[in-house]
């Protein structure tokens, strides 16, 4: 015959170390002893309360009474905290040695994460041999990995938009280029709303090349391109398409004569002295211009052509002027010289 089962004496402590969950019931049923995780989870200590007053036993049903709970000594227990918390229990009873109450050790079950969140719990929290230890390690793990991860997209996203950027920026004037203006004369034309665009060319730039240098001449280049980003609003597009070359459109501009206003100003202003280590260089900009509305439908090589004749037409008619090309290949329309 085997050897009769006999008690073991264990202190709190030790109790609150192996079943760090554990609930102790005296015999009337109020609660003589809980651990340090479940504290966590009420407000207020819940020593000396009646068990059934904050815990309610879902499974198996008609749990009500101390001796009811006794009788199902060894059977999953599902509990819920009565107090709105929504924390649901597994856990285990067994009578305590001699008739002194009741021993439950609960657990989360498949509630852990959220109650770990909810409770801002740690593995200390854990019993070192529950198993809730080697998941959170995993979560923490999982957690960090996405993170990394997340942090990693973030940076090539950024990446990416930069690239694209720098790709559509001119280096020099930090205007937009060559291929961003063909894409946004692409996208002004499919959004079937008037344009305005100007060709722009500087006279005697070749000049201030061949007098000061090169450096002088990309110092030209970026004073007339801050001007040209003063003279139009946000939402234009000025990009600098090559040498002493510039093109703007101007979304939802059907009037010949505000272009032209336009125009003028910039004349007015690039025609001013560009000074560059104290001594003055002088240019003047020569402006084709055409709308959209002149076209049916517009397409980007007719708008571009009539632009580019238009710019011709204001060279031949004295540089420093602005002329606007009608469609079609027309005259141009008289020119505008700058105040």
């Amino acid at each position: 015959m085997g050897a009769a089962a006999t008690g073991i004496g264990i202190g709190a402590g030790g109790l609150d170390l192996l079943m760090p969950m554990h609930l102790r019931l005296d015999p009337s049923g109020a609660i003589s002893g809980c651990g340090p995780t479940l504290r966590k989870l009420f407000p207020e200590p819940p020593l000396g309360r009646p068990f059934f007053h904050l815990f309610e036993v879902c499974r198996p049903a008609g749990i009500e009474t101390t001796s009811a709970l006794s009788a199902r000594s060894g059977t999953r227990l599902h509990l819920a905290a009565r107090n709105g918390s929504g924390v649901c229990l597994r856990g285990v009873v067994t009578p305590l040695h001699d008739g002194r109450g009741l021993l439950l050790n609960l657990s989360f079950g498949i509630s852990v994460l959220e109650a770990v969140r909810r409770h801002g719990l740690t593995n200390g929290d854990f019993a070192a041999t529950d198993l809730t230890v080697e998941l959170l390690y995993l979560v923490e793990a999982k957690t960090a990995v996405t993170e990394e991860l997340h942090r990693l997209n973030r940076r090539l996203e950024q990446a990416r938009r930069a690239a694209e950027e720098e790709a559509l920026t001119d280096e020099l004037t930090g205007l937009r280029n060559r291929r961003a203006l063909d894409q946004a004369l692409e996208a002004a034309i499919l959004t079937r709303q008037p344009f305005g665009l100007m060709h722009l060319d500087l006279d005697f730039f070749k000049e201030v090349n061949d007098s000061f240098g090169h450096a002088a001449g990309d110092h030209v280049l970026r004073s007339v391109a801050q001007v040209l980003a003063r003279e139009t609003r946000s939402g234009d597009t000025v990009a600098r398409i090559g040498g002493d070359e510039f093109m703007m459109i101007f979304p939802g501009v059907a009037d010949a004569e505000r272009l032209r206003k336009v125009a003028r100003r910039m004349i007015a202003e690039v025609d001013k002295p560009i000074l560059f280590e104290g001594r003055p260089c002088r240019v003047a900009a020569s402006i084709g211009m055409t709308l959209s509305v002149l076209h049916d439908p517009p397409e980007p090589a007719r708008i571009l052509a009539d632009a580019d004749a238009a710019l011709y037409a204001a060279k031949r008619a004295g540089r420093g002027v602005a002329v606007m090309r009608q469609v079609g290949g027309r005259r141009p329309a008289g020119a505008q010289p700058g105040p």
